[in-house]
């Protein structure tokens, strides 16, 4: 909840300031008096989305990819797997996740609104696809993205980005109507104004993209040093990465339900999730195993 505060409180303050320029610059004159209620509506559109995404992550992630929830373990793998989960729960200091298994190529999720009240889940291709010890390690990051509060802070950066595309986008859109209409009588935004609007809601729509995508991947490298300090060495967690890149070189296509928490992700540059494996295994041979 701190970091929900936290996030929302920044993010007023940030269109406070905006408000307070826009009218020292006359921005207000020619947009109109509706730049406070603009400021407040993009607020509320911004974050009710991403809000109400996140509260139900836990419920699409149990519907959509038709997850087993172990509450009491039906054989020795179910049990292990539990087990896991709860050292490496008790070691970051948060509550015991949901855990889940679900048919699927090799890959891993987290989710859920509140670090003590999480899901953690994964394949039955990552358990026959890897060594125990990798798995380990997999569910090692997912811990670290749950102790790390990363749902809540991606979906966080998610609003803030959402509140300036529909802002930023009304207002440009209605300077240039502005412009186009002077000496127009008429009331009411044009045809300017819903053109521009449209387009630039695309444009910095993706620009929006590429910055999140940029904190998306920088949790990735702390997740992986997470698990290396979780397993007291980065061995398992470069051994695990190094068997995924190497599933991806033979051509087994990586799920795409859940990517944004999971241990594979895009392959893109500027809007990938995730770092290239091979950067992400550079990174631990060189970095400090951190906390969680």
């Amino acid at each position: 909840m701190k970091r929900i505060a936290l996030f929302a409180l920044t993010n007023i303050a940030v269109m406070v300031v905006v408000g307070i320029v826009a009218g020292l610059l006359g921005v207000d004159r020619q947009v109109g008096a509706s730049l406070g209620q603009l400021m407040i509506y993009s607020l509320i559109v911004g974050f009710a989305g991403a809000i109400i995404s996140l509260l139900m992550s836990k419920s699409v992630a149990k519907m959509s990819m038709g997850l087993h929830i172990i509450e009491q373990p039906g054989n020795a793998d179910e049990a292990w797997i539990v087990n896991t989960v709860r050292k490496f729960a008790d070691q970051a200091g948060i509550g015991m996740p949901e855990v889940g298994i679900y048919e699927g190529e090799p890959n891993a999720f987290a989710t859920g609104a509140f670090k003590n009240s999480a899901l953690v889940a994964v394949s039955t291709g990552l358990l026959r696809g890897m060594t125990r010890e990798e798995v380990e390690a997999v569910i090692g990051h997912e811990v670290t993205h749950v102790a790390n509060g990363d749902m809540v802070t991606m979906t966080l950066i998610q609003g803030v980005m959402n509140t300036f595309v529909f802002f930023a986008s009304r207002v440009v859109g209605s300077l240039v109507d502005s412009a186009l209409r002077r000496g127009d009588n008429n009331s009411g935004p044009g045809a300017g104004y819903f053109l521009t609007t449209m387009v630039l809601q695309v444009v910095f729509g993706v620009l929006a993209q590429i910055v999140v995508a940029w904190f998306s991947r920088q949790r990735e490298f702390r997740a992986d040093r997470g698990a290396a300090h979780l397993m007291g060495q980065p061995r398992s967690m470069m051994n695990a990465l190094a068997r995924l890149g190497g599933m991806h070189a033979q051509g087994q296509e990586m799920p795409q339900n859940m990517q944004a928490m999971g241990i594979v992700g895009n392959i893109g540059k500027l809007f990938a999730s995730h770092p290239p494996i091979e950067e992400r295994i550079a990174a631990l041979k060189t970095a400090q195993p951190t906390s969680v």
